[in-house]
């Protein structure tokens, strides 16, 4: 843990009808000085969406060879790389041919980053989702975390229900194209 790093607690419901997945966690997560709040509810999320056996969060931003979240099967290999925020085209090419699925999440506007990765070398880019939410969800989400936590996540068609300390918000779950 980074040197003043703020650790967030939290205890997630997880009831996700698009996957069959209903799960209870309880999180630890550093906060790194130089990460956002945004950024923070961000890597929540993609950790509570991608949710399976052998997840965990990484280094986050202090992590230069990983990503914000991998998962890894029983022998160790990675099975997916879980990108936060704007990842540069390196690391998703990297993280690509490492893993079996790659994929990002992101609270910035995907109108600015999709250009970013536009004709650059990334290993099976066409297969790379970019998943971003309702224009100032992770903001409001983000206001409502405290040190102590108590979350709840529902998935259903595609739509998130996300109830943060009594706050309640809701988003669609956009998907873009990476290629």
């Amino acid at each position: 843990m980074a040197t003043g790093a703020v650790m967030h607690t939290f205890d997630v419901q997880i009831a996700d009808v698009d996957r069959g997945l209903y799960e209870e966690v309880a999180l630890r997560m550093a906060r790194h000085p130089s990460e956002t709040d945004a950024f923070m509810v961000t890597r929540l999320l993609a950790y509570c969406l991608e949710y399976t056996d052998g997840i965990a969060f990484t280094e986050g931003v202090s992590a230069t060879d990983e990503p914000a979240v991998l998962v890894r099967d029983a022998t160790g290999a990675i099975t997916a790389w879980i990108e936060v925020g704007a990842p540069d085209a390196d690391r998703l090419h990297r993280g690509s041919k490492l893993a079996d699925r790659t994929v990002v999440y992101s609270h910035r506007d995907p109108a600015k980053l999709l250009p970013l990765w536009a004709g650059k070398k990334i290993h099976r880019a066409e297969d790379i989702p970019l998943r971003t939410f309702d224009v100032g969800f992770v903001d409001a989400a983000a206001a409502a975390v405290a040190r102590r936590n108590a979350v709840t996540l529902s998935v259903t068609e595609g739509q998130l229900y996300l109830d943060v300390n009594g706050v309640s918000l809701s988003s669609a779950l956009h998907e873009h194209a990476l290629a």
